[in-house]
């Protein structure tokens, strides 16, 4: 997500920023708790509410 934001920034003209850059983060995140991805509650905060 890292690598995405920072090639949107530089190719597509975004601006950087890193409440964006959480947010894909943890839309991400919660992509893969929905399909059940295993170890997510060892990686992420409790605080994030994916699980």
């Amino acid at each position: 997500m890292v690598w995405k934001h920072r090639n949107s920034c530089v190719f597509d003209n975004a601006t950087p920023s890193f409440n964006t850059l959480l947010d894909r983060i943890k839309d991400e995140a919660r992509s893969w708790a929905a399909a059940g991805a295993p170890g997510l509650r060892l990686v992420l905060p409790q605080t994030w509410d994916v699980h």
